[in-house]
């Protein structure tokens, strides 16, 4: 972020992005760049991206190993076992960038190549914020058909400013003890509409709003910016009111996205659904039964293919073997981050975890829409906060092209609300035919935009209700 930040003091916004896009999410994009498609190399070279293919296999059981030491020969043979994995595999590299038109193979992307795959339907939104200076803050704003970046000093912002912001509304959270799942349902629920909530865009003109996407850095990777805005006083307003909010781990997993678009196999097309309402020893969150028993019945009544195991009816084997069969799914369930090891992060069943890590091995092809109604899923880590570790950028990376996640723990019934006019408003574009057929996760972000402003009618203004439809955020593509 330094570097970065001295970039933009010299008006390198070109420099300051690439740097920015190397530095950040280490975790992640070696995931990515592990799981690369070699389709393209295939055609020249058949058994180089056979052995790439299988040293990265190598590489990712490597990094996902989770046995003890002493299950092990020794921690110097393993040591030595990584380094040899690691040496062939730039060997590899080595050898298939000699192949003419491959010279940029799996290497990271310049500012030019960024820039030329860049979503048409909005701005990406980089924002950095650093300890270079005491009140250096800029943001780089990503638009299609444009050669670099436009640069927008942030005078007024620092990096004191973000992590205050993080600290109060940690503050809060914790008075209210929304890092605990609320059961008791959704505080501030009224059944009259808020004079301001969502009026700035004509929900009924036909016309779909701009979206925006946004890569925040540092403390700001705690932050709310979808919610951005002023709301006490006469002219409250917010970003909402605007635009549909979406964030990105890093520019490549979007760009990724848009250079090669991946259609579902029709075969896999369809929705699973579970909820695991009373696991050992967490807290018991029974509003997901109702909450995935409606969902599935919507889905019936729509003729979707969908699938619904509850509780125990549901293994943890079972449940990767159904995602390869399904392109999208709703966990309903309590979710656990583990920012030391990332992919040791999991969701919690009945019967076991789900990791991230057995995820990511089981290489889903047909992965499209994950809705995850869990607990803090894509809250990052502190010390960790460029590294996007949290639940919601594993599933990204684990091949889902889009992600549904709350930044901290949400109430049942607002939790409920929300995913049950998520899924309608798809239902009624897959009806209207304006998805692919099938269940399809293309209008993702703007069924959650406008699901919460669906339930931003129900809410008053006070701070409660605030909390109670911040939370949920939308993720790629």
């Amino acid at each position: 972020m330094e570097a970065a930040a001295a970039a933009c003091a010299r008006d390198r916004p070109d420099k300051a992005l690439e740097w920015l896009e190397e530095g950040r999410c280490l975790v992640w994009n070696q995931l990515t760049h592990l799981r690369s498609p070699l389709d393209n190399l295939r055609i020249q070279n058949d058994a180089l991206a056979q052995d790439i293919a299988d040293v990265a296999k190598q590489l990712e059981h490597a990094g996902s190993s989770r046995g003890s030491l002493l299950e092990k020969v020794s921690v110097e043979d393993e040591a030595r076992s990584h380094l040899d994995l690691a040496q062939r595999w730039n060997n590899l590299l080595e050898a298939a960038r000699k192949i003419p038109g491959f010279e940029s193979f799996l290497k990271p992307s310049p500012c030019s190549a960024l820039m030329e795959q860049l979503p048409e339907s909005g701005p990406i939104i980089v924002i950095n914020v650093n300890n270079l200076e005491k009140r250096r803050c800029d943001a780089l704003a990503l638009l299609a058909g444009l050669d670099e970046p436009l640069h927008i000093p942030l005078p007024n912002f620092s990096i004191k400013k973000a992590s205050d912001y993080r600290t109060i509304l940690g503050s809060q959270l914790h008075a209210r003890r929304l890092r605990v799942r609320e059961v008791e349902g959704t505080r501030g629920i009224r059944s009259a509409p808020v004079g301001t909530g969502g009026d700035s865009i004509d929900q009924t003109s036909g016309e779909l709003p701009p979206r925006v996407w946004w890569c925040p850095t540092g403390p700001l990777s705690f932050l709310p910016l979808h919610a951005a805005g002023i709301y006490r006083g006469p002219n409250a307003d917010s970003v909402s009111n605007y635009v549909v909010s979406s964030y990105t781990p890093t520019i490549t997993a979007l760009t990724e996205r848009v250079k090669n678009p991946r259609s579902v196999d029709p075969k896999a097309s369809g929705l699973l659904l579970t909820n695991q309402p009373h696991v050992p020893d967490a807290s018991p969150i029974p509003g997901t039964t109702k909450e995935v028993r409606s969902i599935f019945k919507r889905a019936e009544e729509s003729g979707m293919r969908a699938l619904k195991l509850e509780g125990e009816e549901l293994s943890i084997a079972e449940c990767l073997d159904h995602m390869q069969h399904f392109s999208s799914i709703h966990l309903a369930c309590h979710g656990s981050q583990n920012a030391a090891e990332p992919l040791q992060s999991r969701f919690l069943f009945h019967q076991g975890s789900l990791e991230l890590g057995a995820i990511l091995q089981s290489n889903l092809q047909n992965g499209d829409l994950a809705f995850l109604s869990a607990c803090q899923t894509s809250t990052g880590e502190e010390k960790l906060s460029d590294e996007a570790v949290h639940l919601a950028a594993g599933m990204l990376a684990a091949g889902y092209q889009r992600v549904v996640g709350t930044m901290w723990s949400i109430g049942d019934q607002a939790g409920q609300d929300v995913a049950t006019s998520f899924y309608e408003y798809l239902f009624t574009q897959r009806k209207e035919g304006r998805s692919n057929g099938g269940f399809d996760g293309t209008h993702s972000a703007f069924a959650l935009h406008h699901a919460i402003q669906e339930l931003r009618r129900k809410l008053d203004d006070s701070e409660d209700s605030l909390l109670s439809w911040i939370p949920f955020v939308h993720f790629g593509y």
